[in-house]
């Protein structure tokens, strides 16, 4: 039989969730006046999930209210979870066209659910941690409705508002609120670590959350992203994903844009190792004025190795575009760029492999910035262009990078897919293709990691860059991207 002591804990539990139902359905015919009072801020949190989730997604919100921000997502499938039958009732009659059970979080089961409802693209948690008894239970009870892809949106009050959220609601501008968990962004990021989930992103927006006209766009879009003031806005939020399970040998072909680089092409073959149940090379040469085509078509007519190996000649030009020539003609579960220069060794491709097949990242970026390099590798002056560049896409991508211009890069192919479809957000604004991956990664929140690399001088040709001529192009594009990805 068990203790007094034993028992306590669920019975405040239930006392505790039954006054939070019995508050919800209170207020539930008056929610959507508090929301239209506040209108500009919940309208900001529309924004940034609209960001993060695109159109037509299988979506399923727990703490869905009366369902108005589910219904701002134009999701495929939309479901919506609350506790209190009073908001659940509202939710169905506002959006007939989605689907919505009233269920406590903390004992949500896949069964509760029609069988169609049972795994989802994005789970969303807008505001309820600040609700819930356990918040490590619901975290949990969520993984069956994961795949290997979803994505978990959490945003949350920063605690640091909580007296200035306290006096809009004894001033009338605020609904009165029940007691609640004040969270840090390290707690979330802890919680979602302990439950199954890896952290992917975190950030933080609207450091003025009323409308006054002309001053709240230029506070929020211009002045809230920037490091130290970022702190100070009221939204935080999270994206993190369900820790993977390891894939079992995958396939992996191996693009290798070559212009100039004649003298480069064997040694790329005979120096890579097997990657994978199968490897695949794929050449795509680029306008040479040297060999380099020739030398191509001769490997493939003496070559007798493993590797199969393929070759096609660029019409456009820069190596954007002999990558997504590349990418577009590769049959590999994992798509990987290797530069014909050979500065990145190929005897380290397997450890890009290893990576993605763990499922300890997505999303693979060499880092040459590690281990020790030669200055005819890499100048002091290249050095210091790379550690600007880095700190710059690291504040724009949330995610810390150390060397965003290592051209070496390595993604699945089904990622690639949808980074590809979802292109024209960004649109072809990058000539050289490392950003048009970095950003695309980064907006289907992909887990971006880094494998450090024994950066070498090339043996062969000179280099192909014109420093300052694309170091003026990388200045356009963080601008560029700082309007697409972190005023917005």
């Amino acid at each position: 039989m068990p203790s007094r002591s034993q028992i306590q804990p669920a019975v405040h539990k239930y006392t505790l969730n039954s006054q939070l139902r019995d508050y919800f359905d209170r207020i539930a015919p008056e929610i959507d006046r508090w929301c239209d009072r506040n209108r500009y801020y919940y309208r900001d949190l529309e924004r940034l999930h609209q960001f993060l989730i695109p159109p037509g997604s299988r979506i399923l919100e727990i703490g869905c209210g009366t369902g108005s921000l589910l219904r701002s997502l134009a999701p495929s499938v939309g479901v919506g979870i609350d506790f209190a039958p009073g908001m659940v009732t509202l939710a169905a009659q506002q959006n007939p066209q989605m689907h919505f059970y009233c269920l406590e979080a903390e004992t949500l089961t896949p069964a509760a659910l029609a069988p169609e409802h049972r795994q989802f693209d994005y789970l969303v948690l807008s505001g309820g941690l600040g609700y819930f008894s356990d918040i490590q239970t619901v975290l949990q009870r969520l993984q069956p409705f994961c795949s290997p892809q979803t994505r978990l949106i959490l945003t949350f009050h920063n605690y640091l508002w909580e007296p200035l959220l306290n006096l809009g609601e004894r001033i009338g501008q605020r609904r009165p609120q029940p007691p609640q968990n004040w969270l840090s962004m390290d707690d979330v990021n802890n919680l979602l670590s302990i439950t199954g989930y890896v952290p992917l992103k975190r950030g933080r927006r609207c450091l003025l959350p009323k409308r006054i006209p002309g001053l709240s766009y230029l506070v929020n879009r211009y002045l809230g992203p920037l490091p130290g003031l970022k702190h100070l806005c009221l939204t935080n939020y999270v994206v993190a994903r369900p820790c993977p399970a390891p894939q079992p040998s995958p396939s992996c072909s191996v693009i290798i844009p070559a212009r100039n680089e004649a003298g480069n092409i064997r040694d790329a073959v005979d120096r890579l190792p097997p990657l994978g149940s199968n490897t695949e090379v794929i050449f795509v040469e680029g306008h040479s004025q040297d060999r380099t085509w020739a030398a191509i078509q001769e490997l493939i007519q003496t070559y007798r190795g493993p590797y199969r190996i393929r070759a096609f000649q660029q019409t456009g030009k820069g190596k954007a575009d002999a990558v997504r020539l590349g990418f577009a003609e590769a049959s590999g579960d994992i798509l990987m760029i290797l530069d014909a220069d050979l500065t990145v060794p190929p005897e380290d491709l397997p450890h890009f492999v290893d990576v993605l097949a763990s499922g300890r990242g997505e999303f693979v970026n060499g880092s040459r910035l590690v281990y020790p390099r030669s200055r005819q590798a890499m100048p002091w002056l290249n050095t210091l262009a790379n550690k600007f560049f880095a700190q710059m896409f690291s504040f724009l991508l949330e995610q810390p990078l150390k060397d965003t211009l290592c051209g070496t890069k390595v993604i699945w192919r089904a990622d690639y897919d949808r980074l590809a479809k979802g292109r024209h957000y960004f649109g072809d604004f990058d000539p050289f293709g490392d950003f048009d991956l970095l950003f695309g990664a980064a907006k289907l929140n992909l887990h971006i990691v880094e494998v450090p690399i024994r950066y070498q001088p090339r043996t062969y040709g000179s280099s192909n860059i014109a420093h300052v001529k694309e170091g003026l192009v990388l200045l356009k594009m963080c601008g560029y991207a700082s309007r697409k990805l972190k005023f917005i």
